[in-house]
């Protein structure tokens, strides 16, 4: 075709990208590819194909990790891990700035790769992926520099073993390795089975960058290599990126194990569009949203929720749309959609939508590839929220719509998800749109723009889709621990002595649930003894319709939520008020229950209430640096509804120290007391009554640990369970907590100092963090 004819036809390409370089580095490998450990690649053991999806040719041979493999892969970076941390943050930071220059000057081979294995178009690898990827390790050189200085009283983790997919094989590789690496750990990583090409380049770079041997491993392999990693006793901590499903299993596999646990998995992201926005951008938008990367995007916009009045309209122009995307080759910089990643995954996709029999379903009119694993455009409206395809993630090219009326309706639509990945919505009004995007159940949102990403920026989501940030100063949480360290914690008895009368008419204390006083459901009561025997009331022992009573109240005490920093301040200044005004009374219950210093503890416990007060109005997120023109906001955002299970060593301020900060931050409480000494929890609510907390907001029950940790865990309602008791009860947490993926904060058998907490470990906790992404400008 001649320029001439060119601009006769205005046609679009072909523009192809030369795959010839690629090709060339994997013969140069043998086409056959051994496992990266120690700083070294090993010899080619079985292995498995790897193949071009868009042709079906076989790429290259990749080794299959056996348990040997990834033994040798952790002994080595066990070995490394202490050198590395201790060459410090400038040796480190040096060392990833080579990372991300090396990255940029063999960014067209990496790209080339990408898209040869994966199937994603070129256009997407080169412009978005491999410079991501460059910037994750320049911006985490920076953070490896100030560790030192602005982190003084943490340390690396350890060894980490991680797992990514397919959908973003570099990418996701550098979310991974750079902050872990950056913070002085090592790390044993497998890529995903479809897609390892890159991962072993990648490892080729590590030794031209200088990386020490064994602080970046490499084993390729299947789920079964990659349950070997996640279960390995090396690792000290395990990042994950995958389905919810394979989520849930590694919560249960590594409970009560003492790792770290990050999780970023599924989503059903919503893509709201109100009657006010600029239809022509959203569509856009949305094309970006959902059939970037051939929709398999964990973040991917396939929930579109669109206002009545607009929504004939919208379908029709976005119909109009689809039929003129370019769906082929992926290695021509011309095309929109690329292939399918495998053939596997493309059953997945054509078995979901076949079986949806509601709604409208048109596919793009537009040329598709006679072989190769594609799969067209496809939007189905039409739907109601219940039906399968609204709920359940296609990880495919398919959009599936409804229809909304009032911005209330749309922000009910949207959560009514199990997930909580990621949230799009367009609006021309700033004060509708920042009104919807706290209110969205979802680690980020994105205004009047969509799949905007950035390493200063975290990224991560909420409920199903997992727990724990990629990016920014929360995602380096997770790879690094406190200084010091913990003792163990012995565990607490209650005391003993004989059953005799008890001081007073009536000392058997009830459970306090939505600001009453309630008897427990199943009736029982147990006698408390003072540190000499003698018996000093009955408290309740609370069941687990007791703990469906209080997670109901809590519920129904949302407001909470939404109340003003300032005025929960107020209100822990009050109860700290009201305590003191008690505090001779608590002191001699303590001194009763103890036999310590209860005096010093009553003190300890108005200070610390002092402190969640200060910090109440003052732990609301930042803005960060990210290369837009706009800006992210990183909002603090409540937990929401927190089961704890409250310490036995401090009665009262361990009780102060776990409910202090989450109501500060907006949470509401299920409390269990300490067990052995539950009265000054008990006597507590007396104090709550007289503080103007709004009923509901915190609830505290007595009873076993033992019983009621499983309970909660288990709960469906319940966001968070926190354990600070001296009964190890982390493994039943961790392992329940996997039916709704919950959050857990677990002790794992050591001590608190309660005297001296890390208060800002609670607010932490305490909070997820929201990343709103707000462009600007016309």
């Amino acid at each position: 075709m001649t320029v001439k004819e060119i601009f006769d036809t205005m046609d679009y390409g072909p523009a192809p990208e030369s795959a010839e370089d690629a090709l060339a580095w994997i013969v140069d490998q043998g086409a056959s590819f051994g496992h990266f450990i120690d700083g070294a690649f090993t010899e080619p053991g079985e292995t498995f194909e790897s193949r071009n999806p868009a042709t079906g040719e076989i790429l290259a041979n990749i080794s299959r990790g056996t348990q040997a493999d990834v033994d040798a892969a952790f002994a080595a970076a066990r070995k490394a891990q202490p050198g590395w941390e201790g060459s410090g943050g400038h040796a480190r930071a040096r060392v990833l700035y080579a990372i991300a220059r090396l990255l940029q000057k063999n960014a067209r081979l990496f790209a080339v790769l990408e898209t040869l294995d994966n199937g994603k178009p070129i256009r997407e690898s080169r412009d978005i992926d491999i410079p991501l990827a460059q910037r994750h390790f320049y911006y985490h050189a920076g953070m490896a520099q100030i560790m030192e200085t602005e982190l003084p009283d943490r340390r690396a983790i350890g060894v980490c073993g991680q797992v990514i997919p397919w959908n973003f094989p570099l990418l996701m590789l550098a979310w991974k390795i750079a902050p872990a690496i950056a913070m002085g750990n090592s790390v044993v990583l497998k890529p995903a089975e479809y897609t390892s090409l890159t991962a072993l380049l990648f490892a080729d770079i590590c030794r031209q960058a200088g990386v020490p041997p064994g602080v970046v491993n490499i084993i390729t392999g299947d789920g079964a290599t990659g349950e070997m990693i996640v279960t390995h006793d090396e690792a000290d901590k395990v990042a994950f990126t995958g389905s919810t499903e394979v989520g849930r299993r590694i919560r249960r596999a590594t409970a009560g194990q003492g790792k770290a646990l990050t999780l970023e998995l599924g989503g059903k992201s919503h893509y709201i569009v109100f009657d006010d926005a600029d239809i022509d951008s959203a569509i856009e938008g949305l094309v970006d949203a959902i059939w970037f990367n051939q929709g398999q995007v964990c973040c991917a916009g396939s929930r579109l929720i669109v206002q009545e009045g607009i929504a004939e309209s919208f379908h029709t122009r976005l119909k109009a749309r689809m039929d003129k995307l370019r769906v082929g080759d992926p290695l021509d910089k011309c095309i929109d959609v690329g292939a399918i990643v495998d053939p596997v995954q493309l059953d997945t996709i054509t078995r979901l939508v076949d079986a949806n029999t509601a709604g409208e379903v048109h596919r793009a009119a537009c040329d598709m590839p006679a072989s190769g694993c594609f799969y067209p455009p496809t939007l189905i409206t039409g739907l109601d929220p219940a039906d399968p395809l609204m709920q359940e993630e296609i990880f495919g090219p398919v959009l599936v719509s409804t229809t909304f009326r009032t911005p209330a309706e749309a922000v009910s639509l949207a959560n009514n998800t199990r997930y909580g990945l990621a949230a799009t919505l367009w609006s021309e009004n700033v004060n509708l749109a920042l009104d919807v995007a706290p209110k969205l159940k979802a680690g980020v949102v994105w205004v009047n723009g969509t799949n905007m990403f950035d390493a200063a920026a975290g990224f991560g989501g909420v409920r199903e889709s997992g727990f724990g940030r990629e990016g920014g100063w929360e995602g380096l949480t997770a790879y690094t621990a406190p200084k010091d360290s913990p003792e163990t914690l012995a565990p607490r008895e209650a005391e003993t002595g004989e059953n005799g009368p008890v001081e007073g008419l009536d000392r058997t204390a009830k459970l306090y649930v939505g600001g009453k006083q309630a008897r427990p459901d199943g009736g029982y009561s147990r006698t408390i003894h003072g540190h000499d025997g003698t018996p000093l009331g009955h408290v309740g022992l609370a069941n687990r319709k007791d703990v469906r009573n209080a997670v109901e109240a809590a519920q129904a005490a949302g407001a909470w939520a939404k109340s003003t920093g300032h005025l929960r301040a107020q209100i822990l200044y009050y109860i700290a008020e009201n305590l003191s005004a008690r505090a001779s009374e608590f002191a001699a219950r303590l001194d009763a229950m103890t036999g310590q210093d209860g005096a010093q503890e009553v003190l300890a416990a108005i200070d610390r209430l002092f402190t969640c007060a200060a910090w109440a109005d003052k732990y609301g997120g930042d803005v960060r640096a990210v290369p837009i023109r706009g800006t992210a906001l990183a909002m603090r955002e409540p937990t929401g509804v927190i089961g704890a299970l409250c310490p036995d060593e401090a009665p009262l301020l361990g009780l102060v120290s776990v409910m202090g900060p989450a109501i500060a931050m907006g949470n509401r409480m299920v409390l269990v007391a300490s067990e052995p000494h539950p009265l000054a929890a008990t006597d507590f609510y007396q104090v709550l009554d007289t503080s103007d907390l709004p009923g509901g907001v915190v609830n505290i029950l007595t009873g076993s640990h033992a019983e009621l940790a499983p309970v909660m865990a288990k709960h469906l309602d319940l966001d968070a369970v926190w354990s600070f008791s001296s009964t190890d009860l982390s493994a039943v947490i961790e392992r329940e907590s996997a039916g709704n993926l919950k959050r857990t904060w677990v002790n794992n058998g050591k001590a608190t100092d309660w005297a001296r907490p890390d208060i800002h470990a609670f607010l932490d906790a305490a909070t997820e963090v929201k990343t709103v992404w707000i462009p600007y400008g016309e």
